[in-house]
């Protein structure tokens, strides 16, 4: 993963992205990727998974 922080809480999964970090353009070449699981991970000590993608257009 990256700059992703995933907390789960009771039944509360939290999930933390720091938006000031940026990984270089996405494979398009259309936006800057901030983070991702890079596909579908497990939520810790869950059975759920979780898909999670942050992008901004590139100026």
């Amino acid at each position: 993963m990256k700059n992703v922080d995933l907390k789960v809480e009771g039944h509360i999964l939290t999930i933390k992205v720091d938006l000031s970090k940026e990984f270089g353009p996405s494979a398009s070449g259309k936006t800057i990727i901030i983070a991702s699981t890079e596909g579908n991970v497990a939520v810790p000590d869950r059975t759920e998974k979780i898909g999670l993608n942050v992008y901004r257009k590139k100026p």
